[in-house]
């Protein structure tokens, strides 16, 4: 009985939701960083690299062996808890990185404080992390009671401006969650009021975001979110400021989160999702598209790749090459590898395994999960990611490395 009344609950305000947003104002069109190609990403690079012309010198002589361009990798400073997890990113206006995470005892846990700090790429070295907001921090800015926050994704505004959404929780657990959002003008270094975002007008209950946020051509935000109480699927807002215009279900039932999005086009974009499917479902990536901007979703055939109920992140390069990291198994977090999408096999193809402990006995396998992916320049990468719930791991990839690892990437498929 329960059950039956909370699906009736959740049908009203479902229709009062709707006949809300109907009357908002017009969808835009996408507007996206980099101009995005179907053709073949490696047809993109420049021919006047050195390691293309390297490439062709020593084709028809005596096998040379190029030295792939080393990856950077450190940790996110430590702040001293036990538990950290959720880590995101975004480039700042002087070509830094400047990243979120949330630490504390556990995860959900009353301690729980979002923390942030700055990448220096010309010192390669972090600053130290200082706290952004915590439970009772976020109690007093919202005016409400708040058990736990977490999973802050940061974002651009269309003045400048840095937008920050995370998730607080007051009562129950997650799926008991609403979005709330603070602006920073100075680059993330003091922020204002937090407000909670209303995405729907009867019951604001279990939104939450994971994903990055992407631009309307009217400046606005499209930011993918996704809901877990009754149903688990996809929801995509449309925010102007702290104001939630529009939103619109992504995916449908109970088996697609955490939405990332590839841009196609002015109209046409891409959703890849962290599968919740029963155990008898098939463990792969449920797949969305829309031809309107996100005003409507359909779903299509899972990406077959292997997902265990684990979150994934996806970025585009100024040439058009699409990356995504994931855990490319179907049960536990022990693996986690870059994929690149290979327009001329249409397959994605791991370029680079970031972690992986197969070979470890099932109970000292560690966690590495949650990747997210920034790029500061269109043709380098940032990422970090949870590694056993202990740290976050930051990994640089540089343009060096891409322009080296798709040149082989060709040439293998060459001979």
């Amino acid at each position: 009985m329960n059950r039956v009344i909370a699906y009736c609950f959740l049908l009203l305000a479902s229709v009062v939701a709707y006949l809300h947003i109907d009357s908002r104002p017009i969808w835009a069109p996408f507007a996206s960083e980099h101009s995005v190609s179907n053709t073949n990403q490696t047809d993109n690079l420049p021919e006047s690299t050195d390691i293309r012309k390297l490439a062709k010198t020593l084709k028809n002589s005596s096998p040379v062996k190029l030295t792939q361009p080393s990856l950077q990798m450190d940790w996110l400073p430590d702040s001293g808890a036990p538990s950290v997890h959720a880590a995101s990113l975004i480039t700042l206006k002087d070509g830094a990185v400047r990243a979120f995470w949330f630490a504390g005892s556990r995860e959900g846990a009353p301690d729980v404080v979002i923390n942030t700090a700055v990448f220096d790429p010309q010192a390669e070295m972090w600053s130290a992390p200082i706290p952004v907001i915590d439970r009772v921090s976020a109690e007093k800015g919202l005016s409400r009671y708040i058990a736990k926050l977490g999973n802050p994704v940061p974002s651009r505004m269309a003045d400048g401006r840095i937008q920050l959404f995370f998730v607080t929780v007051s009562i129950g657990g997650w799926a008991g969650s609403s979005i709330s959002t603070m602006i920073s003008g100075d680059e993330g270094q003091t922020w204002g009021q937090p407000h909670r975002l209303i995405s729907s007008p009867l019951i604001n209950l279990s939104t939450l975001v994971k994903s990055p946020a992407i631009p309307f051509s009217d400046g606005r935000l499209g930011l993918p979110a996704y809901h877990e109480w009754i149903g688990r699927f996809g929801e995509f807002l449309r925010i102007e400021a702290t104001q939630v215009i529009d939103k619109r279900r992504m995916s449908s039932g109970r088996g697609a989160i955490q939405p990332a999005v590839f841009i196609d086009g002015a109209q046409d974009a891409s959703a890849f999702f962290r599968q919740t499917r029963s155990s008898a479902q098939v463990k792969q990536i449920p797949v969305s598209e829309t031809k309107d901007a996100g005003r409507s979703w359909v779903t299509t055939k899972d990406l077959e790749i292997p997902n265990p109920n684990a979150a994934l992140a996806a970025l585009t390069l100024a040439n058009g090459t699409r990356l995504m990291v994931l855990n490319n198994i179907e049960a536990g977090r022990y693996r986690l590898v870059m994929v690149v999408f290979d327009a001329q096999s249409s397959q994605w193809k791991v370029i680079q395994t970031l972690e992986d402990d197969e070979s470890l006995a099932q109970d000292q396998r560690r966690e590495f999960s949650y990747p997210y992916l920034v790029s500061t320049s269109g043709e380098d990468a940032h990422l970090v990611y949870t590694w056993d719930r202990k740290k976050i791991r930051h990994v640089y990839f540089p343009a060096s490395w891409f322009k080296y690892t798709m040149s082989s990437l060709k040439e293998k498929e060459v001979q």
